[in-house]
């Protein structure tokens, strides 16, 4: 039994990340080239005020509190009972809440809007520019409380692969209209919010067809009184516990481009999210491999076995590890000749701040394996840390802003990673959910890390040898990129399999899978 469902949530966490893989691909060819073509008819301060929109909106965000993770984790046991009466009591929860939370965030956006002349004052565009692009990324943001919060569903049930089908498929779709709009209509911007608008509910009709194609008895409506609050306290607590994480979270990576915009200029802000196109959809990249297993991590420690979990713990954060040290040392070596060819070189950032932005790479994107097992187990009790991570990166940010602009705020968020994610965030996990001492992941850390610095050394100084201007051209580009980028995953890889175990034993579980697969 326990080989079986070993199997199948691999089998499914396999699926899962093949096609989110491929429609990753497809977007981040989709958004390079949409970046390029809104950079020379919209401008930079268009996609700069955008950018600042967003963060903004993200921020009144924050009142979601985490309702999503918190159903997530709620759902697990009743789908895999096939207790559809239970299910369509949480999420008919989760929508109630979330109704809740739309109000709020309309409230809010009341009150700020008419604050946007002062928000916006170094902004050369018409007012109407920051009026009407807030209005709809609102309303966008609002279809996902009141529209396709059913999702849940289909992200408990390890189908996520069916989410990335109906909604980002749609989504790249709508880049590729706004693309043609912005090059061949006039009034480029109108264009460009109408379709955003238009593409987000049909997404949104598309993801909840599919939900209703695959839980049919999800139409059944479910009121929502008293009684059936009270019958899923866990819910509201890890709610409450979510929301404070929340605050956190934004801290450290929402309200990054509005200290950017601060002690900057919405110049700065577009010249920084050029480069986090590049990084963003590589993060995504990463996130599609490795996010869509939560449900199945979930799963397994609902089994409770112990020496399996840890084991698990150790195959996904070995890969995890070398995906991120290759991928930070590509972007190193790479990011600055791609942004020549793909923008132009008035649009690459200085030396400091890319070292910085890629070690930010690292941080954010290690830490995705000790966050899933913390979803997985539910365990939401630190609400001290998202507070200082808050703390530690607001006073970092305004100090270290105010003395280097750009690298200051970048290395604000560096400080609060180590402390409280790199840190706090390991100990916790393997103290309060696998109830082990947490001195075997900091081995198991340090080690990977000693190994990786080495080998990283190494592949800066082979790097140095081959002489190949990468910005002389694309067929140049690929040249550098493919000999430098093959050569240093080749050795990585070498050294991380014979330093560790469960870079062995993932590689293994990956040859089993597949060999399973072609003999049915």
């Amino acid at each position: 039994m326990a080989v079986g469902g070993a199997y199948e949530r691999t089998s499914k966490s396999l699926k899962n990340s093949q096609v989110a893989i491929v429609i990753q691909i497809l977007s981040l060819i989709v958004g390079f080239i949409s970046r390029k073509i809104f950079l020379d008819y919209l401008g930079t301060e268009v996609l700069g005020l955008n950018t600042t929109a967003t963060s903004i909106l993200n921020f009144l965000n924050i009142a979601e509190l985490g309702i999503s993770s918190a159903i997530a984790v709620t759902l697990y046991k009743p789908i895999y009972d096939g207790d559809r009466k239970t299910i369509r009591e949480i999420v008919a929860l989760q929508g109630w809440l979330y109704k809740r939370v739309a109000f709020f965030i309309i409230a809010a956006s009341l009150v700020l809007v008419p604050f946007f002349p002062r928000i916006f004052s170094k902004m050369e565009l018409p007012m109407w520019y920051a009026y009407a692009s807030f209005g709809v990324l609102l309303f966008s943001s609002l279809l996902g409380y009141f529209v396709n919060y059913k999702q849940v569903m289909l992200a408990a049930d390890q189908k996520d692969f069916k989410i990335q089908i109906s909604y980002r498929l749609v989504m790249i779709a709508k880049v590729l209209f706004q693309i043609l709009a912005v090059r061949f209509l006039a009034n480029p911007y109108v264009w460009w919010l109408i379709l955003e608008a238009l593409f987000a509910v049909v997404a949104a009709l598309t993801l909840n067809r599919t939900i209703y194609r695959d839980y049919p008895y999800m139409r059944e409506k479910c009121a929502v009184d008293r009684e059936l609050r009270l019958r899923y306290p866990d819910v509201i607590t890890k709610v409450k516990q979510l929301f404070v994480h929340k605050i956190g979270s934004f801290a450290a990576l929402q309200s990054l481009p509005i200290f950017i915009y601060a002690f900057t200029s919405l110049t700065v802000v577009a010249l920084y999210g050029n480069y986090m196109i590049l990084f963003n959809s590589l993060q995504a990249l990463l996130l599609a491999l490795f996010t869509s297993i939560t449900a199945s991590v979930g799963n397994m420690i609902a089994e409770g076995d112990r020496g399996l979990i840890l084991k698990v713990f150790r195959e996904l954060f070995a890969s995890r590890f070398f995906l991120v040290v290759f991928c930070a040392y590509g972007m190193l070596f790479l990011s600055g000749p791609f942004v020549t060819l793909w923008l132009g070189p008035e649009y690459v950032l200085s030396g400091r701040t890319l070292w910085l932005m890629v070690i930010l790479f690292f941080l954010n994107n290690l830490r995705t394996v000790v966050d899933i097992f913390i979803n997985a187990y539910g365990i939401f009790e630190d609400i001290w840390a998202p507070i200082a991570e808050a703390v530690i990166f607001v006073i970092c940010a305004i100090i270290l802003g105010r003395l280097y602009g750009l690298d200051g705020v970048l290395m604000a968020q560096g400080i609060e990673l180590i402390l409280i994610v790199f840190i706090w965030k390991p100990f916790f996990l393997f103290t309060h959910g696998m109830n082990r001492g947490a001195a075997s992941y900091f081995k198991l850390f340090f080690k990977l890390l000693a190994v990786s610095a080495a080998v990283f050394a190494i592949g800066c100084y082979l790097a140095s040898l081959i002489k190949i201007d990468a910005a002389a051209g694309i067929w140049p580009f690929l040249g550098y990129a493919a000999i430098i980028c093959a050569i240093f995953a080749l050795i990585l890889f070498a050294a991380l399999y014979v330093a560790e175990s469960g870079m062995r034993t993932f590689v293994e579980r990956i040859f089993r899978m597949s060999f399973r697969r072609r003999n049915g």
